[in-house]
């Protein structure tokens, strides 16, 4: 069953996005996760952020032209620069409307400063 969270990101799985096997490439669905994960991070970090790791990175169905793509974010732990955001991927498929999990991940974040430092967190996020 789909979280019952608001998506951090919703989008369509387009022809542009497919590999030689016509299923939508990992490496884009990968990207809209890195997105997803960010929003949430950057709401929490009050500030820029910069993605350091992706762990844990796994791929349980194929994505097809035309599912709808909701990414759901969770934090999963925070540092006083770093913020750790699990990343699951659910689709609603075009054909029957059926939700599946397709992927999920975690996704590093580090709170940067206006040169690119490492800055601490707000208070109360760490």
């Amino acid at each position: 069953m789909p979280p019952q969270s608001v998506p951090a990101l919703r989008t369509l799985a387009m022809p542009a996005d497919v590999n030689p096997n016509g299923d939508i490439f990992g490496g884009w669905l990968m990207s809209q996760m890195d997105v997803a994960g960010g929003i949430h991070a950057y709401a929490l970090s009050s500030g820029r952020i910069a993605t350091v790791a992706v762990d844990g990175m796994s791929f349980h169905l194929p994505v097809q032209i035309g599912d709808l793509i909701s990414c759901h974010c969770v934090t999963q732990r925070t540092g006083t620069t770093s913020i750790a955001v699990k990343v699951e991927t659910w689709v609603k498929r075009r054909a029957d409307n059926r939700e599946e999990k397709v992927t999920e991940g975690l996704f590093t974040y580090v709170a940067i400063d206006a040169k690119g430092q490492p800055r601490l967190l707000p208070v109360g996020e760490s």
